[in-house]
């Protein structure tokens, strides 16, 4: 999985993988319209489960993906945990199933996803839950063994992009600057008022403008993150932060247009606590347990549509979205324990 690089935007080769892994378990896999692999798990009775582990990393086709032996026996390399680790995890779990008919489970479908990370937007767990209204709960499989997402972070992501006519910066001094009026709407933005609860986060990712150091520049732009699990929360403090980066383009005289270029829904959990309760049960049979935590994850697209969901960790690693990722390779097998075991106890949900 690691070894076959998945930038987002960019999972056809892995989403290829998983799909032949999948066949050759003897499953009838399909492709819909945005690149998710889905298969329905034969058998089981009650109530419609979807499993989902997401394709894409945050590292481009360039980087080295070889996974290497590190210390104390850790397999390395950048995506290992998050999330190729999950993808084999669910896969390795899906074939005992099938091993076994006789196994208690739900109605099980599931799927790897494309678009998890970053500006990818979540986009191939919202296809797989949009309009769908058999499914009666939803587990990302994604995280670190113990870890429980039974909230969803939400997010809202913009590009605000400034225009002015540009110059000289001595023959057109006092001409309006792009990325003067860009820095001064930064400042802006970060003085925004967090609320200490819930809790929320704002921040400036990336910034760039210009094109000579005695140019006045013509074009300027910032990536602006705003979070929360709390839906109102997000949509105030969208209004007052877009509201504040409008207001400083008009007074510096440049032209600004806001764009959203990523929207994750906010849940605070509710209708979930059957799973929550199932996941604790599964955790307790290899001794682990159960830490609930907030974050943003394809269980957010679930939860965003009414669908209880949370997300589920399979493996012990560390040093996500880092060159230096790891995992250690016997927590793979606890792994595939417990999503068994939570396979089983969501049977009779």
């Amino acid at each position: 999985m690691t070894e076959v690089p998945a930038p987002t935007f960019a999972e056809e080769a892995r989403a290829a993988l998983v799909a032949e892994l999948w066949r050759e378990t003897g499953l009838a896999v399909r492709s819909d319209g945005v690149g998710n692999v889905i298969a329905d798990v034969p058998g089981g009775t009650g109530p419609r489960v979807v499993l989902a582990a997401h394709l894409d990393t945050v590292f481009d086709r360039e980087t080295d993906v070889s996974v290497r032996e590190v210390d104390g026996g850790r397999w390395a390399a950048p995506g290992i945990g998050d999330n190729s680790a999950s993808l084999a995890v669910l896969t390795a779990a899906v074939e005992r199933l099938l091993a076994d008919a006789r196994s208690p489970r739900p109605r099980l479908r599931i799927a790897a996803t494309v678009g998890e990370e970053g500006l990818g937007d979540l986009r191939g767990a919202k296809a797989l839950v949009a309009g769908e209204h058999d499914i009666d709960a939803f587990v990302a499989v994604d995280g670190h063994l113990g870890t429980v997402v039974h909230e969803g972070v939400g997010s809202r992501r913009f590009e605000a992009v400034f225009t002015g006519p540009g110059g000289h910066s001595w023959g057109d001094r006092g001409t309006p600057s792009a990325i003067h009026a860009a820095g001064d709407a930064v400042h802006a933005v970060t003085r925004v008022r967090l609320p200490s609860v819930p809790k929320s986060s704002l921040g400036v990712g990336v910034i760039s403008g210009g094109t000579a150091v005695n140019a006045i520049a013509a074009e300027a732009r910032f990536t602006l993150d705003i979070r929360s699990v709390d839906g109102d929360v997000l949509a105030t403090l969208e209004e007052e932060a877009v509201g504040r980066v409008r207001s400083v383009a008009r007074r510096h005289g440049v032209a600004v247009d806001v764009r959203s270029v990523g929207a994750r829904p906010a849940s605070r959990g509710l209708g979930n606590a059957g799973l929550q309760a199932a996941a604790r049960a599964a955790l307790a049979t290899i001794g682990v347990d159960a830490v609930l935590t907030a974050s943003s994850t394809d269980a957010n697209a679930a939860m965003g549509v009414g669908i209880p969901a949370i997300c589920f960790g399979v493996y012990r690693g560390g040093d996500a979205h880092r060159a230096s990722e790891w995992i250690d390779p016997a927590s793979l097998d606890d792994g595939v324990e417990v999503l068994l075991a939570l396979v089983q106890a969501l049977a009779g949900a």
